[in-house]
């Protein structure tokens, strides 16, 4: 039985027309996928004058569809978006959201599917409908996705407006924990309050902190940033305060301090609890009232340096067990912002790796501009110890390294690819390989070549493949999916 094919269907009367005959305004296009004559036309009756339907009635004809026209709502049955029936949501709606990312996918099935409904919802999209389809229900939905579609592009304006242009960029996020950091920083950074910010080594504190400074109302003023921990204890007083000609030994001349220094602006003070006792005590005196005495001088001095700290260790608990003065927690503690790592905002490496590409590309100009979707697939499985300092690293190490226009896998470590859900590229001979992933190579390619020939002797009928490999029907399709195998292929083949 050969598929339906797509076709353009206007809805009656849409659109009030001009004294000419023709639309007064364009008509905004729905699209309906369904194999169902009376689906199409209860949906299509749904809307308002100011909508036309249009109708398919497979995923392919839909997404030909959507590569000439821009539909402001895709209604689809579940069983066409799924046809294989996997649990691979993500992967069904990835084609749809490659064209339009802000598309609404609206999916319909039977209340018994309602499982692997949520799950299409939980994977990317907007919202369900259940059989029997309800008129109301349709208008209630498409209302709701409307406003919020709304209310979400009146809010990025606003934001818009509030970022720098050179920040937009970085605050652009699809974690919710790192929209509440964004938030947080949108909120404090007018004021003069000190903020901790908490996170693991390479989560970005830095650019949090000049993030708050330039989007103060001191930003005009000095950005200083001192790394406590990489200052030796005997100096960190002297680097923080300043001190006098012959204080001690090689003081030959006056030294401004740092606090001296960042009057009228910010300094961050990062790896805040390293601190030595007697420095806890001078900057517990500066957070109180904004007075402090160069090292060897007596004159009491003033600043007006707004204080941003960072830490990678739990100073609560230190401040319990006396390694760190409570009072000065206390002090510090005003506006604390929790940093997530990055293995909790997998979904922004895409965008991470984008922009760390773009940034070598206006450095060295070698004309790459994309990552590989098997490496970029790698990335967004790894654990990420050393969080973005460690993405950032490895996308500078692939980008000298690469030779094309596009960071291939060769150029990332090969440990990437031990959890990822692609093959790991060939070992190279050249140089040293881990055990596991030279294992898990040849271990793959034996894999391909068994559903190669096996698929090939079956003339690409699933069923009869997996039953003889032994695995479900559901794991095959995830083989094939990993190893880029089409059933399809394997027909035309036998066929020849």
């Amino acid at each position: 039985m050969l598929p339906m094919i797509e076709h353009r269907k206007k809805v009656p009367v849409r659109g009030s027309l001009s004294r000419a005959g023709t639309p007064a305004h364009p008509l905004r296009p729905i699209l309906v996928v369904s194999e169902e004559d009376g689906v199409y036309h209860l949906i299509a009756d749904c809307f308002s004058l100011e909508y036309t339907a249009e109708r398919a009635s497979t995923q392919g004809a839909a997404l030909r569809l959507l590569e000439r026209t821009r539909y402001e709502f895709v209604f689809i049955d579940l069983h066409l978006l799924d046809p294989e029936a996997t649990d691979d949501y993500e992967g069904a709606l990835r084609p749809f959201k490659q064209l339009y990312p802000t598309l609404e996918v609206i999916v319909m099935s039977s209340p018994s599917m309602i499982r692997r409904t949520v799950m299409a919802v939980k994977a990317g999209a907007s919202n369900y409908l259940t059989y029997p389809i309800d008129p109301e229900e349709v208008k209630y939905i498409t209302q709701s996705l409307r406003h919020q579609a709304v209310f979400q592009s009146e809010l990025d304006y606003l934001r818009g407006r509030f970022w720098e242009l050179d920040t937009l960029e970085v605050v652009r996020t699809k974690s919710k924990p790192m929209r509440r950091v964004f938030e947080n920083i949108r909120s404090v950074a007018p004021t003069k309050s000190t903020v901790l910010l908490i996170g693991e080594t390479g989560v970005g504190k830095g650019l949090m902190a000049k993030i708050i400074h330039r989007h103060s109302n001191r930003k005009d003023g000095p950005f200083v940033a001192v790394h406590c921990g990489a200052i030796p204890e005997t100096l960190l007083e002297s680097e923080l305060f300043g001190h006098e000609k012959g204080s001690f030994t090689g003081a030959v001349k006056r030294k401004l301090g740092r606090f001296e220094i960042a009057h009228g602006g910010t300094i961050f003070l990062d790896e805040i609890g390293t601190i030595t006792p007697g420095a806890q005590v001078k900057l517990l005196q500066v957070l109180q009232d904004g007075t402090f005495t160069r090292v060897g001088g007596e004159q009491t001095l003033q600043t007006d340096a707004r204080v941003v700290a960072a830490t990678n260790m739990d100073l609560k608990i230190m401040a319990e067990e006396g390694r760190f003065r409570k009072d000065l927690y206390y002090r510090l503690n005003v506006f604390p912002i929790s940093i997530p790592p990055l293995s909790d905002r997998l979904d922004d490496i895409p965008d991470l790796a984008n922009g760390f590409l773009k940034k070598l590309e206006r450095l060295y100009a070698k004309g790459i501009h994309t990552v590989d979707p098997v490496a970029l697939e790698a990335l967004m499985h790894y654990d990420w110890p050393g969080n973005i300092r460690e993405l950032e690293n490895l996308i500078e190490r692939a980008y000298i390294l690469e030779g094309t226009d596009t960071l291939s896998a060769e150029g990332f470590p090969g440990e990437l690819f031990l959890h990822s859900n692609h093959p790991s590229p060939p070992p190279d001979p050249g140089t040293p390989t881990p055990l596991a992933l030279f294992r898990r190579h040849f271990v793959e390619q034996a894999e391909r070549i068994y559903l190669q020939d096996s698929l090939t002797r079956n003339c690409g009928r699933i069923n009869e493949t997996a039953k003889q490999a032994g695995i479900t029907t559901r794991q095959l399709h995830k083989l094939m999916t990993k190893y880029g195998l089409r059933k399809e292929d394997f027909r035309l083949k036998n066929k020849e």
